[in-house]
């Protein structure tokens, strides 16, 4: 499974999206959809925070792009795509309709998905783990104010990066891997979702909820993060072996329209 061009469809057994955050600025929907337009999948997984319920209690950004992604997803579940929705932190009403449906979407708290080689992984947002990441109020708020600024200083170097035609490159992403206590906190976080897994003796957890795309492998315990669609536009796939890979969705240099997706991670199997 390889896509490298605008028009090539991807083919896989399931795909986990997460951190979507409709009804935010920061959403990146045209590039999700680039990906929903073209994938076939058995399963789709939407694994929290699809809808930014916190950001839009502030204001609400809701373009024609963010109607099309909803539209797009109601329509795969009708058709031959079993999509199951497990709900974040950020679109948290949804979690009263966990064991339920909505048309024919299914939603549930976590959920253990069966690969193709008979391995168990627990569906889960993430937000569970946030323990593993100790931080004081304070240091939230500031954390999340860091953010936003961030997030600002992303936007204008995508629109400067475009202009110059040159592929997008994310400062957020950046920070996160390389500033020292930020890669603790990712460290800290991905180490307690394999302890999870462990406890309940599963062979890997598969979450969102940190935006930041990762496949990791620790003692035959699989860690997989689908990443987000407002960074790093990233989904993580499964092929009909059972082997998991991540993919990105991004625009072509200049103003083309065209986006491409192509794998950023080698394939990986338990």
């Amino acid at each position: 499974m390889k896509a490298e061009r605008p028009d090539e469809k991807v083919y896989c057994r399931s795909v986990w999206i997460s951190d979507v955050h409709l009804g935010s600025a920061h959403s990146k929907a045209d590039e999700l959809l680039a990906l929903l337009d073209r994938v076939q999948c058995e399963k789709l997984y939407l694994v929290g925070d699809i809808i930014d319920l916190l950001a839009m209690q502030k204001r609400v950004n809701w373009p024609t792009s963010h109607n099309q992604v909803i539209r797009k997803i109601m329509k795969l579940s009708r058709r031959k795509t079993k999509v199951i929705y497990v709900p974040g932190n950020h679109d948290w009403a949804f979690r009263t309709l966990c064991n339920s449906e909505l048309g024919a979407i299914d939603i549930r708290r976590k959920v253990i998905h069966t690969t193709a080689n008979g391995k168990q992984m627990l569906v889960t947002h993430g937000d569970e783990l946030d323990y593993a990441v100790r931080f004081t109020r304070l240091n939230r708020l500031l954390g999340d104010l860091a953010y936003d600024i961030l997030m600002w200083l992303n936007r204008w170097n995508d629109r400067v990066r475009d202009s110059l035609k040159r592929p997008r490159w994310s400062l957020a992403t950046w920070v996160k891997g390389n500033v020292g206590k930020a890669e603790q906190a990712i460290n800290a976080y991905q180490e307690a979702g394999i302890r999870l897994a462990l406890d309940r003796g599963l062979d890997g957890i598969i979450c969102g909820h940190l935006h930041y795309p990762a496949i990791r492998e620790y003692c035959g315990v699989m860690y997989c993060n689908d990443g987000d669609w407002v960074e790093n536009c990233t989904a993580l796939v499964e092929d009909f072996s059972g082997t998991f890979r991540l993919i990105r969705c991004t625009p072509s240099p200049g103003d083309t329209g065209e986006i491409f997706i192509a794998d950023v991670t080698e394939a990986c199997t338990i």
